[in-house]
C-alpha cells in the first residue's frame, strides 16, 4: 500500500487562497507544498492538472448506527461512503443502542472504529437526565463534545429536566452541541395533524409539525444557558431563516456560540416532499425555499459557521411506512461534498467558503490536532475534485448499507476523483480500498 505520493499541478484551495502547486505526501503527512517538485524514486505520481485539491471534509454530525442498529448501517459501510464522498474524518452521535452515555460505551465505539473504519473517527458523549457525573468526568481529549438533545429523541437521551440541563451547561468540560426543537410544541402540532388526517399524515405536513417555532424556542433556550454559564455551544442543523438572527456573522475565531447547517437544507425545500415523500423526512424538518436561500446566504457570510450532513440512514421499507412510523433521517455522506459544491457552481457560495465550512471550521471548533488544512506537517487528509466531470447519482453506486440516496437521479457538476486518508489513497474515483484504516482524532486541548 503506497503512502509516498506526489500530486502535481493541482489547484489548491486552502485558508482563503487558490493557487497551483505540487504536494508531496510521505509517512501519512503533507511533507512539502511547492512548485515544480521532482519525483522521488519510490513515489507514485498523480497529474492533477485541472483538479481542485481540498483538505478532506470533517463531518462533525453523523449517525452510523453501530452498535445496536446495524441492519441500517455500520461503521465499516458508512466510512466507505465517506471515503467515496471526500469525507476524511467523522464525528458520530451517541444515540446508538446502547447509547454512549459513559466512558465504557464511548471507548467501545473507538475500539470498533479502529477495527473497521477506513476514515478517521471520533465519538460524542451523550447527555441524559441522569448521567451528569459521567459528563463531569469526561476527559476533554477523549471526545469532540457532549451531545444534548433538547428535543424529541430516542431512548434515554431527551434532556428535559431544567436543573440537569442547567448543570450540564455549567459543568461541561468540552463544547456542547445541541439538537434544538421544543418537544411540547411538536406534540401539540402532531395532535392537530392527526385530527385532520388521521393516520395518513402527508409528508408535506412534516415542517408544520416539526415547526419553525419549535426550533427557535429551543435554540433561544440553548443560547440563554450558554450565555449564562459562558459555555462553548455549537447549535446543529439550523433549518429556518428565523434562527439566523441569533448568531453573529464573521470568522469562527473568538466565537463562543456557533451554528451549523446541513447539505440537505441547502439542496431540498418544501416542494420536494411531493416527489420524495418520507425519504426526506428528517429532524429538524426541511422547510421552505425562502429558508433555503436565507441559510445559504448565512453560510456565505459566516453567520453559519459549519456545514455538515447529519447522515442518518434508514431502510427503504422503514421509510415506506406511514408518518408516525416512518423514521426521520437521510443517508448523505457519499454525495454531501458534491451537493455543497453545486452552490459554488451556482455562484451562491465561493469555493474558499465551502472549504472553510466543511474543513477548517470544524477543525478549529473542536481543536482537532493537525487536520483540516493543507499545511506541511499536517495529516495528509485530502480530496481531489474534478470540477468538469459531471456525475449522475445511481442507486447501484450507493455504499451506505441502507442502499439508497435522496440524490438518486441528480446530476452534480463535479466528481470526487480521489480521497487520501493519512497519506493513503482510500478512494481512486471508482473503488474504496478496504485495507486502509483511519485514525482516532486527537483534540489539542
Amino acid at each position: 500500500m503506497t503512502d509516498a505520493w506526489l500530486i502535481k499541478n493541482a489547484e489548491l484551495v486552502n485558508e482563503g487562497r487558490r493557487f497551483t502547486a505540487d504536494v508531496r505526501l510521505r509517512d501519512g503527512k503533507i511533507a512539502t507544498i511547492a512548485q515544480s517538485l521532482e519525483k522521488d524514486r519510490d513515489e507514485e505520481v498523480i497529474d492533477a492538472s485541472g483538479l481542485w485539491l481540498l483538505p478532506g471534509m470533517i463531518d462533525d454530525q453523523v449517525h452510523f448506527r453501530e452498535p445496536g442498529l446495524t441492519q441500517k448501517a455500520d461503521i465499516a459501510s458508512e466510512s466507505r461512503a465517506c471515503a467515496a464522498g471526500g469525507i476524511t474524518s467523522f464525528m458520530e452521535m451517541p444515540n446508538t443502542r446502547p447509547p454512549a452515555l459513559d466512558r465504557d460505551s464511548l471507548e467501545a465505539k473507538y475500539t470498533r472504529a479502529a477495527e473497521t473504519s477506513v476514515v478517521n473517527y471520533a465519538f460524542y458523549l451523550g447527555a441524559s437526565n441522569d448521567n451528569l457525573a459521567a459528563i463531569r468526568a469526561l476527559d476533554p481529549k477523549s471526545s469532540p463534545g457532549i451531545k444534548v438533545f433538547m428535543g424529541a429523541s430516542t431512548g434515554n437521551m431527551l434532556v428535559d429536566d431544567p436543573e440537569t440541563l442547567d448543570h450540564i451547561f455549567r459543568d461541561a468540560p468540552t463544547p456542547i452541541i445541541t439538537h434544538c426543537e421544543d418537544t411540547p410544541m411538536i406534540d401539540a402540532n402532531l395532535a392537530k395533524a392527526h385530527a385532520v388526517y388521521g393516520e395518513d399524515i402527508p409528508a408535506r405536513e412534516h415542517p408544520l409539525i416539526r415547526s419553525r417555532e419549535a426550533c427557535i424556542k429551543s435554540t433561544r433556550l440553548a443560547i440563554s444557558l450558554a450565555r449564562k454559564h459562558g459555555t462553548r455551544l455549537h447549535v446543529l442543523h439550523i433549518s429556518t431563516a428565523d434562527e439566523l438572527a441569533l448568531f453573529e456573522p464573521g470568522p469562527i475565531e473568538g466565537k463562543k456560540i456557533t451554528a451549523e447547517t446541513c447539505v440537505h437544507f441547502l439542496h431540498f425545500a418544501a416542494p420536494d416532499y411531493e416527489r420524495l415523500g418520507f425519504l426526506i423526512k428528517c429532524n429538524p424538518a426541511i422547510k421552505d425555499e425562502a429558508d433555503r436561500e436565507a441559510i445559504t446566504k448565512a453560510l456565505a457570510e459566516g453567520r453559519i459557521d459549519v456545514l455538515a450532513t447529519d447522515h442518518a440512514p434508514h431502510l427503504l421499507e422503514e421509510k415506506a411506512q406511514k408518518y408516525d412510523k416512518a423514521p426521520s433521517g437521510l443517508p448523505l455522506v457519499q454525495f454531501a461534498l458534491q451537493a455543497a459544491l453545486e452552490r459554488v457552481f451556482e455562484g451562491k457560495l465561493t469555493l474558499e467558503r465551502v472549504v472553510e465550512a466543511v474543513s477548517h471550521a470544524p477543525a478549529k471548533l473542536f481543536d482537532v490536532d493537525k487536520r483540516g488544512f493543507l499545511r506541511e506537517g499536517y495529516a495528509a487528509d485530502l480530496v481531489l475534485v474534478d470540477p468538469k466531470r459531471q456525475h449522475t447519482v445511481t442507486r447501484e453506486e450507493v455504499l451506505s448499507k441502507c442502499g439508497w440516496s435522496p440524490f438518486e437521479g441528480t446530476t452534480f457538476s463535479s466528481s470526487i476523483a480521489a480521497t487520501f486518508v493519512n497519506g493513503q489513497r482510500v478512494w481512486d474515483g471508482r473503488t474504496v480500498d478496504g485495507n486502509v484504516r483511519g485514525q482516532r482524532l486527537a483534540f489539542d486541548r
